[in-house]
């Protein structure tokens, strides 16, 4: 029987997870993923909450150039603290939190340096808007549905999930993914510019645009790269809103977008986490959990050790290890700390 790519990919990584964790109860064994140099341990939990909070769905996670690393959340049912925005550094030692405001709609987030300063950028899908507020949580602006789109009555059909930078301006687009599957151009002052993306499954359309990044690897040929997950796809634009192709290999239901050089990271709702190369072709597929999506609403006692049940963010937070939060009620992020 002739393997195909992924089959090789998909096996060599449970084997090495065979290899090491067979005895999942005992404490002292290690969880591995992936294969050669991708190969991961795995450290589920290895972030939790303070003392006075607990984790809703955990959707979004970036870093600072000091490589604090911030998680946003829904909150969880029976949490003292409000606090949508997490923050921690490198050892996962907890530093502070903010962003009640966002509580039950904590979602996208991603963070930017402008001239001498940095500032998050966060989809809060509870309210329904984007907001952006300096590193510690006091609020720039914020904007709901751009009606001078002529594509929305009020916030009607309008749930903004991500967004993507724009390298060379500051400009940057947003991703309507649980509304109405429009992508738009905003200046950094949260000015709409024009709408260059639209609904459906045909090629230069989306469905769900969850996520999205600018792939500027190529010097001079940026583009605009999209978790399209209604579609099950990855699709190429220009910055004008024309497709330019589809990444070839396979993904299921990509939640997002983030690279480390010529390396990109998807996080795959559908269990499991997909590291590609600069040609874009799978190398390394982590914590394949396929299957175990039904877990989602079932204690933590039920979830496997070793897979992924709903990724939904993730990034590299220092060039080679990967932290992965989860669209799990109780929350968990995970840590994939390269051996």
């Amino acid at each position: 029987m002739e393997l195909s790519r992924r089959d090789v990919l998909v096996g060599a990584s449970s084997l090495a997870l065979a290899s090491v964790v067979k005895g999942q109860n005992n404490p002292k064994k290690l969880m591995i993923t992936g294969q050669g140099e991708h190969t991961y341990e795995i450290i589920h939990d290895w972030i939790q909450p303070p003392m006075n909070l607990k984790w809703g769905d955990t959707h979004g996670v970036t870093t600072d150039a000091q490589g604090h690393i911030y998680i946003a959340h829904t909150v969880g049912s029976g949490s003292v603290s409000r606090d949508a925005i997490v923050v921690y550094d490198q050892k996962g030692k907890f530093i502070k939190s903010f962003g009640s405001e966002f509580a039950g709609g904590g979602h996208g987030l991603d963070l930017r340096k402008e001239g001498s300063e940095e500032f998050l950028y966060i989809c809060d899908v509870n309210r329904r808007l984007v907001a952006k507020s300096d590193l510690n949580g006091r609020i720039v602006w914020e904007f709901s549905a751009p009606t001078e789109s002529g594509k929305y009555k009020g916030n009607d059909g309008w749930n903004p999930t991500n967004v993507a930078f724009i390298p060379g301006s500051d400009d940057f687009f947003v991703g309507d993914g649980y509304g109405s599957s429009y992508i738009h151009r905003y200046t950094k002052d949260g000015k709409y510019v024009k709408t260059i993306i639209g609904p459906g499954s045909e090629a230069g359309q989306v469905s769900c645009p969850h996520g999205l990044w600018v792939d500027d690897r190529v010097k001079g040929n940026n583009r605009l790269l999209v978790a399209d997950r209604g579609n099950n796809r990855l699709q190429y634009f220009d910055m004008e809103g024309k497709h330019l192709s589809f990444v070839k290999d396979p993904v299921r239901q990509p939640c997002h977008i983030h690279f480390n050089h010529e390396l990109m990271l998807i996080p795959d709702l559908a269990s499991r986490v997909t590291i590609l190369d600069g040609k874009n072709e799978a190398i390394a597929q982590l914590g394949d959990g396929k299957g175990d999506g039904d877990l989602r609403g079932q204690p933590r006692e039920k979830f496997v050790a070793g897979h992924f049940v709903h990724p939904h963010g993730a990034a590299w937070i220092n060039k080679r290890d990967i932290l992965v939060v989860e669209w799990v009620p109780q929350g968990r992020v995970t840590l994939l700390r390269r051996v």
